[in-house]
């Protein structure tokens, strides 16, 4: 709302109309919650994307003679900087709880569907146990890493839509509050009624059309299916 009045207050004061000032604060009060939108994709993505290199850690460490607790241990130091720092308790947690409760409260803090299947198959490879462990996690680490590059080709594609979207949803706003900035023919049109009745027709159509090309842009979040698994 503060964002969205300040918008508002600054776009009528260069224009002096009030109708072509409340589509830009309607957006303007909107970029709070995309950005924190954005900065929890953002989060995910940086964790999806590091558990390949935290796995091939998990491998040299059981490899070269460590037990998986005492891997995972060494995740929360050495690992990757996502990881790291929900894996930073772990120790704690293993020695308080055990392994497969120190894990189930480290894929409740990551919450993303990758780091469930992660954990899960981490969980499976604790109770196998033996030599085998390596390999379930050497097979883990590729499985991992083949799902973030499709995520990443995922992503790329869909980012041209978005930014086009934008561009065309923002710079008819952009060029109509440049126009209206001098006194002037279009000033004096838009403060007509047939002016507001264009202006408020063309604030729906945008808004619209900005939630439509929104929808068919985003992409489908990937159920938790593992969440619940266990009790």
């Amino acid at each position: 709302m503060a964002a969205g009045s300040a918008a508002f207050v600054l776009v009528y004061a260069l224009t002096e109309l009030a109708v072509v000032s409340i589509v830009p604060a309607v957006v303007v009060a909107m970029l709070p919650k995309a950005y924190y939108a954005r900065k929890k994709v953002r989060r995910v993505a940086e964790v999806q994307e590091a558990w390949p290199d935290g796995l091939r850690d998990l491998v040299s460490s059981v490899r070269s003679g460590s037990s998986l607790p005492s891997a995972l241990e060494d995740l929360g130091q050495f690992g990757p900087a996502p990881l790291r720092s929900v894996f930073g308790a772990f120790a704690v947690y293993s020695r308080s709880l055990g392994l497969v409760p120190a894990l189930e409260m480290v894929r409740s803090d990551l919450a993303d569907p990758t780091s469930d299947r992660v954990i899960e198959v981490l969980i499976l490879a604790h109770q196998r146990g033996g030599s085998v462990v390596p390999e379930i996690l050497s097979d883990l680490a590729v499985a991992t890493t083949r799902d973030v590059w499709t995520m990443e080709q995922i992503r790329g594609e869909a980012l041209e839509q978005k930014i086009n979207s934008r561009v065309v949803f923002v710079l008819p706003w952009l060029v109509l509050v440049v126009m209206t900035m001098r006194s002037g023919a279009f000033r004096e049109f838009y403060s007509t009624s047939v002016g507001i009745v264009v202006v408020v027709i063309c604030g729906a159509m945008s808004l619209v059309g900005m939630a439509v090309a929104t929808r068919i842009g985003a992409q489908p979040e990937e159920p938790r299916v593992f969440v619940g698994s266990r009790t």
